[in-house]
């Protein structure tokens, strides 16, 4: 994978699998620090204790269709190549995994199209509820599908293009303004 954003749209499908309802994704990029972070967490039923050091062996997976699991693994080879760590902590009411890079590391990915990606999670499963923080130092934007089902009423789905259209306008205005002014819709 060579982007961020894909990394995070695997984790995310495994929350999801894991019947998740709830999935809060983080990014916390602290210059002063040099540190880059994402974290994945969700309300799934979790990972059995006895599992949690098997789930980033690329051998290992739960899937019936195929048998590789590359997605922490591949999180896990990641955080080494770029001076940091994958760290997952799981019980029976959720799962939370953090990917520690150094923000200044030279094979540390780009986050790639983070707009797109977020925008066909939201829209794919439209019964799960997601909140998307991103933050550089002090800035923040902070997107919270829960809010928008509030504002828009019982009866408009996520996934209807209109509403589409505007999560994707509201995406990019946000990551762009915390960019400052970067253009997050190419």
């Amino acid at each position: 994978m060579n982007e961020l954003s894909l990394y995070i749209l695997d984790l995310v499908q495994n929350s999801i699998e894991a019947g998740a309802t709830f999935v809060k994704i983080e990014i916390v990029e602290d210059l002063e620090n040099d540190i880059f972070l994402i974290s994945i967490e969700d309300n799934g039923r979790g990972i059995p204790k006895e599992l949690i050091n098997e789930v980033t062996n690329p051998f290992y997976t739960t899937r019936k269709t195929r048998k590789v699991g590359l997605g922490l693994a591949l999180a896990s080879q990641l955080a080494k190549d770029c001076n940091g760590k994958l760290i997952i902590d799981s019980s029976e009411n959720g799962t939370k995994v953090k990917i520690k890079l150094q923000h200044s590391h030279i094979d540390r990915p780009p986050i790639g199209n983070i707009v797109d990606t977020l925008l066909l999670l939201v829209c794919g499963t439209p019964d799960v509820d997601f909140v998307y923080v991103h933050r550089i130092d002090k800035k923040e934007f902070v997107f919270d599908t829960n809010k928008l089902k509030s504002a828009l009423g019982e009866g408009v789905p996520l996934n209807l293009p209109s509403v589409q259209e505007f999560i994707k306008e509201e995406l990019s205005r946000g990551l762009s303004n915390l960019f400052g002014g970067a253009n997050f819709n190419d």
